[in-house]
């Protein structure tokens, strides 16, 4: 069991809050793996830490796709790596997860399924109309390490974007097991925001300035936006 009975007993009454069925489509590499494919190192553990999440409320419910056979699920979900995690409420938000998401980011999870089952977040009414300008896809990846403490709140920030706009896809990514991946980004701490593979941001930023680098990426920054960015960014 990989939640304790305590822990449980704090989500069930976390899970009071959902309003709307959430399911979690997992994407791993299934009981057999491939000739030539890399091993999932945390795909079992990725798909029994979600089956447990699903005991604990009757609104949550686990998909299992198999990331090599299955390949019209992946497309639909467009997943690139596994373990991978699509948090899907009414409809698909492009909330997603690669890596098991453990440690601190466990609880970014457990608020993020909330998020989705309402289908609205807390994002400020100033960052709310600020996404409404976006009219473009706007692809958000964090990288994160399960013991950064200041990983999550950058996370379920890019998350909310991709709750609040159907232009944004946000992904949590953990950096120790996808390296490749960090290195082609350059992540030598955590965490780190890319955006549309070019906008960078650095540690966890409070909304208003972290919002500023997405329409930045977005190509929707104003004037006064551009200097506030620029003072930021100094």
């Amino acid at each position: 069991m990989l939640i304790s009975e305590k822990d449980r007993a704090v989500i069930r009454e976390m899970f009071e809050e959902l309003e709307n069925p959430v399911r979690l489509v997992v994407f791993t590499q299934g009981s057999l793996k491939l000739p030539g494919q890399p091993d999932c190192m945390y795909c079992e553990q990725t798909v029994k830490l979600t089956q447990e999440l699903a005991e604990l409320s009757d609104k949550v419910s686990v998909e299992v796709v198999n990331f090599h056979t299955e390949k019209e699920k992946v497309e639909e979900y467009q997943i690139a790596r596994i373990p991978a995690i699509a948090v899907v409420g009414t409809k698909d938000y492009g909330v997603r997860y690669y890596g098991i998401p453990a440690g601190y980011e466990f609880s970014t999870l457990l608020e993020d399924i909330i998020d989705v089952s309402k289908g609205k977040t807390d994002l400020s009414e100033e960052t709310l109309e600020q996404l409404a300008r976006i009219d473009t896809p706007v692809h958000i990846q964090v990288f994160v390490t399960p013991t950064c403490p200041y990983c999550p709140s950058a996370v379920r920030f890019a998350h909310k974007l991709a709750i609040e706009s159907d232009y944004v896809q946000a992904d949590m990514v953990e950096a120790q097991e996808f390296p490749e991946l960090a290195q082609r980004y350059g992540v030598f701490g955590v965490p780190r925001t890319v955006i549309n593979e070019e906008t960078h941001m650095e540690g966890a930023m409070p909304e208003r300035y972290a919002m500023l680098y997405v329409l930045k990426a977005a190509g929707k920054l104003n004037d006064e936006e551009a200097k506030l960015l620029s003072a930021v960014a100094r």
